[in-house]
């Protein structure tokens, strides 16, 4: 018998309809690709042109837009860029674009008046962003009787650029905000209609959502070809830089199991859909030298979507998770169904890359946690990460080394390099010129000759080979001067 063909794009139309909430009512979508971006969606498909394409890359945050997820019967509000958010990924959540926040008589929302009223727009491409940044801060805090100051304006704002005002009115913007019981968002219409759409998760078809852990197994095991993908702020590029096509996805951020961070007393387990906020935040709790650290990875933006476990799944050279695992010692859960039954196992993070994106993950196989071991007494602990952007930048170089020091020699010494090979990597040569050494100077200098041996540096758009040895000499350095009570070490401590 003859069969018909089937169109590529065709081919690919999601069976399973996409739906969430936005302007008081359920939007029912069908046939949407299970590669469409969130921003084609809204501005192609239905036409809501407020949020705008600046980069398509996740950097200039022109595209964000709000999204809420109801939790324990309140919305939970983010700041995400549309621009790689797969449509299908706010499926079941309640959507805001900088079109829906003034009242129906024209009542600008607080954050537009604040905008306003300091002067924080001028050719205005960059505004829609920056308002919609602000009104997740604003839902985060001020609705919650909190104030705005400095700090968490900034750290709001991270993701967000501008290329006219100098970013002081719009930081004056967000430290202006009041609290307005008349543009306050009623939630609890909005949760009662996100718990229903909550009613059912996507199994089948080309974007799959399971929303339990052997669901996910599963699904992986029946479409080992299939995109697995948590943020997508590494796989929207693929999409929207790279032209690549996703004919099927499986998104785990909706499992349930994965979605939390474990503690126990000798470790801490990150499940693989915690976004990288709250992963870093985990991870600080423990450590505080890592705060910093951590709001240095990217804007708000992408903390609040992408994840650790995808980070380190994707295994870029140049991610800043790694190297800091790497140091920390860190093991990765891999997890399969085989034969009826999950399986799983454990791999050191530092053995756990084969090669450039490449790594043990077998085809059938899911990154589940991320195991950190806790600090033992006596640990010192220096993360660095050098880039052209001081906020909202990839690495050049990043470095990260753990130290027990005991009567004046080193006891143990774990050092991760990112930026410096095809893999994030660690510094094992090097390692082995500390171990049981006085930490002076002159251990100092024979590390340096080592770890500017042990690894040889590309030279790309970001820094050249010659350059990020010399970052590595002087990272080294500032880690023995910060571990032997140097002050001023940090750009931080200036401030």
């Amino acid at each position: 018998m003859p069969t018909t063909p089937v169109s590529p794009m065709k081919s690919m139309l999601s069976e399973q309809p996409l739906r969430f909430w936005h302007r008081g009512h359920t939007v029912n979508l069908g046939n949407v690709p299970p590669d469409r971006t969130l921003l084609d969606l809204l501005r192609e498909d239905l036409r809501l042109t407020a949020t705008k394409e600046g980069c398509a890359a996740g950097d200039c945050g022109a595209c964000t837009v709000v999204v809420a997820e109801a939790v324990n019967g309140q919305l939970q509000y983010r700041a995400v860029n549309s621009c790689i958010k797969p449509a299908h990924a706010i499926d079941g959540l309640a959507l805001w674009t900088a079109a829906d926040l003034a009242r129906p008589d024209g009542t600008l929302h607080p954050v537009q008046q604040a905008m306003l009223e300091c002067h924080g727009s001028q050719c205005g491409f960059c505004t829609p962003g920056f308002v919609m940044s602000l009104f997740a801060l604003y839902q985060r805090t001020v609705a919650q009787g909190q104030a705005v100051d400095k700090h968490s304006a900034m750290e709001a704002l991270s993701g967000n650029l501008c290329r006219c005002t100098g970013y002081r009115p719009i930081v004056q913007a967000a430290c202006s905000l009041q609290a307005d019981a008349k543009q306050a968002v009623d939630e609890q219409p909005i949760v009662a209609a996100l718990q229903k759409l909550a009613a059912t998760e996507k199994t089948g078809g080309h974007y799959l959502r399971p929303s339990t852990l052997s669901a996910l197994l599963q699904a992986r095991a029946q479409h080992p070809p299939a995109q697995l993908i948590a943020g997508a702020t590494d796989a929207g590029l693929w999409i929207t830089q790279g032209l690549r096509r996703l004919p099927q996805i499986i998104d785990l951020t909706r499992v349930a199991e994965l979605r939390r961070v474990e503690r126990y007393p000798q470790h801490i387990a990150i499940g693989a859909a915690v976004n990288l906020q709250d992963a870093f935040e985990a991870l600080a709790a423990d450590r505080p030298v890592i705060a910093p650290f951590g709001d240095r990875f990217a804007g708000w933006p992408v903390r609040q979507s992408g994840t650790l476990g995808g980070n380190v799944a994707n295994g870029s050279p140049i991610g800043d998770s790694m190297p800091l695992l790497i140091a920390l010692g860190a093991q990765v859960v891999l997890m399969a169904w085989r034969k009826g039954k999950a399986v799983h196992r454990h791999v050191p993070l530092d053995r756990f890359y084969t090669g450039y994106r490449q790594s043990l993950l077998a085809p059938d196989e899911v990154l589940a946690w991320v195991v950190v071991p806790r600090p033992a007494p006596g640990e010192w602990l220096g993360a660095y990460k050098v880039s052209k952007r001081q906020e909202d930048d990839i690495s050049a170089v990043c470095l990260a080394v753990q130290l027990h020091v005991d009567g004046g020699r080193i006891k143990a010494v774990r050092i991760g390099a990112g930026g410096v090979a095809a893999t994030p990597a660690r510094a094992v040569k090097t390692e082995a010129t500390l171990i049981g050494q006085p930490w002076n100077e002159a251990t100092l200098h024979a590390a340096q000759t080592a770890i500017a041996d042990e690894f040889s540096p590309l030279s790309d758009l970001r820094a050249s080979a010659d350059y990020r040895r010399t970052i590595l000499d002087h990272l080294l350095r500032r880690a023995w001067l910060e571990s032997t009570g140097q002050a001023t070490v940090r750009l931080e401590d200036l401030a």
